[in-house]
């Protein structure tokens, strides 16, 4: 699969916030983009987030894995099964840990059982190899976030911003030639994004996420516990750097004496200036933020952006993507890199000390790969 030909490929992505799988097909050479296939979503429910929160924080070899890794691989066997007429798919699996300065990253699911029930080869543990080689091994959606710069025809430089558990952002220049050249890519998490406001409305409320920005939109922002927030060392940290799920778990003490809507307001402020500082690294300002991940549908959050940036923000679907489906679409994509064994991450992105490719690939016609 190393000459460059277009293929099919799937991709999956289950995020931090820890609300389903998402799956999509991307026609792609692994450079350019063609085209953008079916996608498919399998939410988790309740009793199934319940299990996957009790893994958190949990590493390779410990215990009470079990019940996680089974609902992983087989929520993921489920919705990757419905697709027909793919050459290759992309699974990323769970993240449960990540210390890239420490124990590394944990991505839970294992691609080659998941490659022999499919019956088609299976790029997974797309992160380790940008870890071992000095990477943070995240983020990894930049090379793909550069394709699509080039696919909607941009022309001067842009950012994406991922609003999932973690906030990441991706500066790209679309005049350079591929990612990896110099210039081309600054790529980083911000901060929290939606995690932590999960966490306080599923530990007040008993709701899975602040639906619409509702709560918050009742509150209003308490510059104390924001201004606390922002002295946090990690802000004035040079990028690339990236975070685990429950870096900024503290955030929760920070607005555990406000009422619920109050407090809802001020952690969306928080997570809305940590992109805003982020941005203050960028080599130039981006005439556009494109926002992708469910951060995106929280008015709230997109209006405090939107005060707080001096650029336009908007939706990544304004050009014609899916900000529900841009991260499964990226490990489709990425899949395809490592199958024509193309750089997926490099020293702008992740810190990594030369441009590297990751991934495993397992199962029917691996070897030819």
């Amino acid at each position: 699969m190393r000459e460059a030909r277009v293929i099919r490929a799937l991709g999956a992505m289950s995020g931090t916030s820890l609300d389903g799988v998402d799956a999509a097909v991307v026609e792609t050479d692994g450079v350019r983009i063609t085209g953008f296939g079916p996608t498919a979503y399998r939410a988790y429910d309740e009793a199934e987030q319940k299990v996957l929160r009790a893994a958190l924080g949990k590493w390779h070899g410990d215990a009470g894995l079990e019940a996680a890794q089974t609902l992983v691989e087989g929520a993921h066997f489920e919705v990757l099964s419905g697709f027909d007429a793919v050459d290759l798919v992309g699974f990323h699996g769970q993240t449960l840990a990540h210390d890239p300065g420490g124990r590394g990253t944990h991505q839970l699911g294992d691609g080659a059982a998941l490659s022999e029930r499919l019956g088609l080869p299976v790029v997974w543990d797309f992160r380790s190899n940008d870890i071992r080689l000095g990477g943070q091994g995240a983020p990894l959606a930049p090379f793909f976030h550069f394709a699509c710069a080039q696919w909607i025809g941009a022309t001067e430089p842009l950012a994406f911003l991922n609003l999932g558990g973690v906030g990441n952002l991706t500066w790209i220049d679309p005049t350079r030639y591929k990612p990896e050249e110099e210039g081309a890519l600054l790529a980083f998490d911000t901060g929290p994004a939606n995690a932590p406001i999960n966490d306080l409305v599923h530990a007040r409320l008993g709701l899975a996420y602040d639906a619409g920005g509702k709560l918050a939109a009742r509150g209003r922002v308490v510059d104390g516990a924001l201004e606390l927030f922002l002295d946090e060392p990690y802000f004035l940290k040079m990028p690339p750097k990236s975070l685990d799920r429950d870096a900024f778990a503290d955030m929760l003490d920070l607005v555990r004496e406000l009422d619920d809507a109050d407090a809802a307001a001020t952690m969306t402020a928080m997570s809305a200036a940590a992109v805003m500082r982020g941005l203050e690294h960028c080599p130039v300002p981006p005439a556009r933020l494109l926002v992708t991940g469910g951060g995106r549908h929280n008015p709230v959050m997109m209006q405090m952006l939107r005060a707080g940036l001096d650029c336009a923000v908007d939706p990544v679907e304004s050009v014609g993507l899916d900000g529900d489906m841009l991260e499964a679409q990226a490990f489709a994509y990425l899949a395809v890199r490592v199958a024509r064994g193309l750089p997926t991450s490099c020293a702008s992105t992740t810190g990594v000390r030369a441009a590297v490719g990751g991934g495993i690939i397992s199962g029917k016609g691996a070897d030819r790969n």
